[in-house]
């Protein structure tokens, strides 16, 4: 059996389970990779050099998941995000449609930075809590801020392009400039869609709890992600601008990339601390409360790590995306970059970015040239047809940091978001068409 079949019945037997929910996403993504490793006839051996090389890929990431959790822990414990929710309710005046609104506008510029782990960082504890308050779906806004990050993610240093760039041995930022167009274009389709889910929550919430308005009841506050109760005991009112001037100097540091992002919070929790609880006793309860939630995305993304360490040893992402443009048929090859393009985000379910973009790529350009298809038309279709989807790909671990810190389930995530995504690169991909950014 080709590595490629292999390969992406693992992908397609992982996101099953992560969507139907009825296991862990740890076993979801350990049990089946080992499995397909060894049918692929690989040795234990191997299987532990796969494990350690995708272990040194996510490491950081782990790393920076278990201090960022306990870090923002304890500023909702001491109520730092308390007034910026007061005041974004009051500014709203509770409104559902412009918190959607809202929601997209700081994700684009939180996003600016061209990181989506910061990003989410930013957003999510801030947001989250209004969210719950207003009695919002919580993966709604998970849903708009992976959707407005990933079109500002266009970006020359957001990642994708500097890979396609590294192909074509051009200039990245000349890259970028036609796409500029379709990123404000994409922010606007955004703002539109808040429009539209903003509505459509609205209705949802007076259809469920016959009336709008902000929550103070706890019970309503948990719907099965996080739960906002908090120890008053724990608050310090007084201490607000200090926290307040310890978290924008942690998240500055983060944009900044001074230090690694896992240390910056590291950092931060040491300061945090014994700022705001003097004795040993009081700064060791508060890592006790949050280490479980740090702990579980911390394993999870080791999981991943292997899941993704066996996929790319092994060669079966590599397999994937060079078989992935033989069975087309070979009327449609000179439509081969469009192809792509429109199944875009589902390869983001398949594929890394390293492999869509250094394997997937190559071949398809390479194809395409044979057919007269000019090699940037290529890159702008499988560009637009794919950065979309970047935030609902159980493949890419800045969508586990924010699962991480909301709470939610990748199956439900996927669910919710996923066809969202990918109509909204369609639309994207048909509007580059249109404009002459991409030709045919």
């Amino acid at each position: 059996m080709s590595l490629s079949v292999i390969g992406f019945f693992t992908i397609m037997v992982i996101i099953a389970l992560l969507i139907s929910g009825r296991v862990s996403p740890l076993v979801a993504m350990v049990i089946p990779p080992i499995i397909a490793a060894l049918i692929a006839g690989f040795s234990f051996d191997e299987l532990g050099e796969f494990f350690n090389a995708g272990l040194s890929s996510v490491m950081s990431v782990a790393v920076m998941f278990i201090f960022a959790i306990i870090f923002f822990g304890i500023m909702q414990d001491v109520g730092l995000f308390e007034p910026l929710i007061n005041k974004m309710i009051a500014l709203s005046k509770g409104n559902i449609v412009i918190v959607a609104v809202i929601t997209v506008l700081i994700a684009v510029v939180a996003q600016l930075d061209g990181s989506g782990a910061s990003t989410f960082l930013i957003t999510i504890p801030a947001l989250l809590p209004l969210y719950l308050r207003l009695r919002m779906n919580p993966y709604l806004l998970l849903l708009l801020i992976a959707g407005a990050a990933a079109v500002v993610n266009m970006v020359p240093w957001g990642g994708p392009l500097g890979r396609v760039a590294s192909v074509l041995e051009v200039d990245v930022t000349e890259l970028w400039y036609p796409l500029i167009t379709i990123q404000i274009i994409g922010v606007g389709l955004m703002l539109v869609l808040a429009l539209y889910l903003g509505f459509r929550e609205k209705n949802r919430i007076l259809k469920q709890y016959g009336t709008l308005g902000v929550s103070h009841d706890d019970s309503t506050l948990n719907l099965g992600v996080v739960s906002l109760e908090v120890d008053t005991a724990l608050r310090r009112p007084k201490l607000l601008w200090v926290n307040a001037v310890i978290t924008i100097l942690v998240i500055g540091i983060l944009v900044a990339g001074i230090v690694p992002a896992g240390l910056a919070f590291l950092i931060g929790v040491a300061i945090a601390l014994p700022i705001n609880y003097r004795t040993p006793k009081e700064q060791i309860e508060r890592v006790r409360t949050h280490a479980p939630n740090a702990l579980t995305m911390a394993s999870i993304i080791i999981a991943a790590g292997l899941f993704l360490g066996i996929l790319n040893g092994s060669g079966m992402l590599t397999a994937i995306a060079n078989n992935a443009v033989t069975i087309l048929p070979s009327a449609l090859s000179s439509y081969l970059h469009i192809i792509i393009g429109v199944l875009g985000v589902p390869f983001d379910l398949l594929l890394s970015t390293d492999a869509y973009y250094f394997a997937l790529f190559p071949v398809v350009e390479q194809i395409g040239l044979t057919f007269n298809i000019d090699s940037l038309s290529t890159a702008y279709a499988m560009i637009i047809g794919n950065i979309v989807g970047t935030f609902v790909s159980p493949l890419a671990p800045a969508v586990w940091l924010a699962l991480g810190l909301s709470g939610l389930e990748m199956g439900r995530h996927l669910k919710y978001s996923f066809f969202w995504m990918w109509g909204l690169s369609i639309v994207l991909l048909g509007i580059a068409i249109a404009i002459g950014i991409i030709t045919i």
